[in-house]
This record gives C-alpha cells, sequence and structure tokens, in this order.
C-alpha cells in the first residue's frame, strides 16, 4: 500500500461501547484530525493495554511470544496496515521482512495493533477504509450523504458524538 492510498496513525487509546461495555481500540492520524474506532475483544484490549501502560507480566503473553518468534527467527515487523472493510468486518496485514524477503500475513486488526505496539512498527490505516467507515457512520447516523473523501471534516467533537451513537454491530470484525 503506497502512501498515498493510506494514512499512517497511533493508538489513540481504548474505550468501552457506553451501551454494550465492549473495548473499542481509537486510532488516530498525527495531526489528531482523523480517528478509526474498532471494535475489539476483552483478551486483545487487554494485550493492547498492558502494552501502552508498560506493564511487564511474569510470562510472554501471546503477542509477546509473537515478537519473540519473528525475532528469534530473523524476521522483522516493518509495518502492519488495516487495509480493507468487508461486511463490517475489518482486516489487516502484517509486513515481515525475513532473509527469504517480504512476507504479509493476514491478522485481525486487533492483534496487529498489539504485535505493532510491541516491535514499535508504524500502523497504517488505508484511505479506502476510513472512506467506507465514515459512509458506514453516517448510514447509522441516517444521512445519505457520501463520505468525505480526506475525512479532515471530521471533528474530535462528532467522533464522540458518533461513537455514543453506535452499537457494536456497526463495526466490529469477526473473531
Amino acid at each position: 500500500m503506497s502512501p498515498e492510498e493510506s494514512i499512517e496513525m497511533n493508538v489513540g487509546g481504548l474505550t468501552l461501547d457506553p451501551a454494550t461495555k465492549s473495548p473499542i481500540v481509537v486510532l488516530r492520524d498525527a495531526g489528531n484530525t482523523v480517528n478509526l474506532p474498532i471494535w475489539i475483544g476483552l483478551l486483545e484490549a487487554t494485550a493492547i493495554a498492558t502494552e501502552l501502560e508498560g506493564i511487564e507480566m511474569a510470562r510472554p503473553m501471546t503477542h509477546d511470544l509473537l515478537r519473540d518468534m519473528i525475532g528469534e527467527l530473523g524476521g522483522r515487523v516493518e509495518r502492519v496496515e488495516i487495509n480493507d472493510l468487508r461486511d463490517n468486518t475489518y482486516y489487516a496485514r502484517i509486513h515481515i521482512r525475513t532473509s527469504g524477503g517480504p512476507r504479509v500475513i493476514d491478522s485481525r486488526p486487533s492483534d496487529a495493533i498489539s504485535l505493532a505496539l510491541r516491535v514499535k512498527s508504524p500502523i497504517f490505516v488505508a484511505r479506502k477504509v476510513l472512506q467506507a467507515s465514515e459512509s458506514a457512520v453516517r448510514i447509522a447516523e441516517g444521512e445519505s450523504k457520501p463520505a468525505d473523501p480526506d475525512l479532515q471534516n471530521v471533528s474530535r467533537e462528532k467522533w464522540s458524538e458518533i461513537l455514543e451513537k453506535m452499537s457494536p454491530d456497526d463495526f466490529k470484525y469477526k473473531m
């Protein structure tokens, strides 16, 4: 995915859906003008939270094991990307550089994000995913206008309002 096709984002934080108490990871761009909420499972939220908080576990957790295995096998995570949104399911890829060349591994976004945090690799989101997500948000709000292609007009306050109105079924991904 080229830089024109994606936006680099960071984990802006974790929150809970006010209605269902399901965890949501919020990705934000560097300028804090684009936000992407992704509903995730409790275990995945815990894995992300422990890394964000710098909590060291007594034994390696799953994402620590993945990081260690990739490193021991001579690989390096170059980046992760949230690359698609189909049927309200987000898709991600982990890009790994190995001695045998580049490899791309299919992943759930929450696992890719958790691994990216552990190896300090960048997280990219495809513009088409942001546009599809914005379209879905507007449909959930009962609006019929198309998504703003650059997504620069969505304020933090608007995202808060949108998140409060949405249900997990609006943006969940299959486990």
